[in-house]
């Protein structure tokens, strides 16, 4: 087990501000955790991919860089297949492997940045398909009983951007790995006017799963810088989701707001459309911006502080919260979070 003191944690956060935590920990066998003392030496953090999870401040304590590998497939009929991958495998390569393999329904997921165990904890979601549509269950290790534990779909509690992970449950459970029910027979979800306006009027019939994958990876290409080049978190706000009486209030005013209706009556708006009508877009506080190709995506050009950040993302929610009338709420984790207004 590597075991790192003083470790800079800049190179493990897709946005790399400069931070460090006490202490690194990398999980890559499930027979560790029963070493582990998540208490040991000050608070512990569980950290992925890092495309997720900001640092504003240093870590007083422990992060737990989880690793683990490994994916595997059980046939349950001539057309459903469940698909189990660990916790530190990446996102987009377990997409990419269902591809390959003829398995379909995570077309629309194609290339969101991070590791499975984060999948479920922000049930992660893009162009009319949600985590939460294909998600059986989860393994996770739980710190209070001192062992594993199955949880289902419903036991997850997934929400819009959410889950008992990220928040009833905050720290409770590692997620170690995901199972999902996924399809041998390939049926495209086409309800975003923008992946229609990609597929240029193709009949659906005749679409395959790889032109679809391709159709989304353009739209997120220009939507969102890769982290390699312009470090970013990708979406950082999440969509607001307001009742209907209020929806109908701003769209008196502002009728070419985009918004989607939503399971329980209310209306989802677009953050993005919100941000950008008020100038927003490829401005910027220091190395702190936002995109110049979406508003709705913020950016470190170089060397951005979190003071910097801060101030951004300050700026950005009163200038919301005053024309509209909407709060704002990141969609990363923030880590030291507590000197942002709201």
């Amino acid at each position: 087990m590597k075991n790192r003191a003083d470790v800079d944690l800049s190179r493990l956060s897709t946005f790399r501000l400069p931070a460090r935590a006490e202490r690194l920990i990398e999980l890559t066998s499930l027979d560790q955790l029963e070493t582990i003392d998540p208490n040991a030496d000050g608070p512990m953090l569980v950290l992925g991919g890092g495309s997720n999870t900001l640092f504003l401040a240093d870590w007083p304590g422990t992060v737990l860089l989880n690793r683990l590998r490994g994916i595997q497939t059980r046939p349950l009929d001539a057309t459903r297949v469940e698909v189990t991958a660990a916790a530190g495998e990446n996102w987009h390569q377990l997409v990419r492997y269902c591809l390959d393999n003829g398995l379909y329904g995570l077309e629309n997921l194609v290339m969101i940045p991070g590791s499975v165990g984060a999948a479920p904890m922000q049930n992660i979601g893009a162009y009319g398909v949600e985590l939460a549509d294909r998600l059986v269950s989860v393994t996770a290790w739980d710190w209070q009983a001192g062992q594993l534990v199955g949880l289902s779909r419903e036991e997850c509690g997934l929400g819009y951007r959410d889950s008992r992970f990220k928040s009833t449950d905050q720290g409770r459970y590692l997620i170690c790995s995901v199972t999902l029910s996924l399809s041998t027979r390939f049926k495209p979800t086409l309800g975003y006017t923008s992946l229609q306006d990609q597929m240029a009027g193709r009949d659906p019939h005749s679409l395959d799963a790889r032109q679809l994958a391709a159709a989304v990876m353009r739209l997120r290409r220009h939507r969102l810088p890769d982290p390699a080049r312009l470090a970013n978190a990708g979406s950082f706000f999440k969509n607001p989701v307001v009742e209907r009486a209020e929806a109908n209030r701003l769209l008196v005013d502002w009728p070419r707001l985009a918004h989607w209706p939503v399971a329980d009556g209310r209306v989802k708006l677009a953050a993005g459309w919100l941000i950008e009508r008020l100038g927003f877009r490829g401005h910027r506080i220091g190395d702190a911006g936002v995109y110049r190709n979406h508003a709705l995506v913020l950016v470190n050009h170089g060397r951005a502080t979190a003071d910097q950040l801060r101030e951004l993302i300050n700026e950005i929610t009163e200038a919301v919260a005053t024309e509209y009338g909407v709060a704002l709420e990141p969609e990363p984790r923030l880590i030291g979070q507590w000197a942002i207004k709201g």
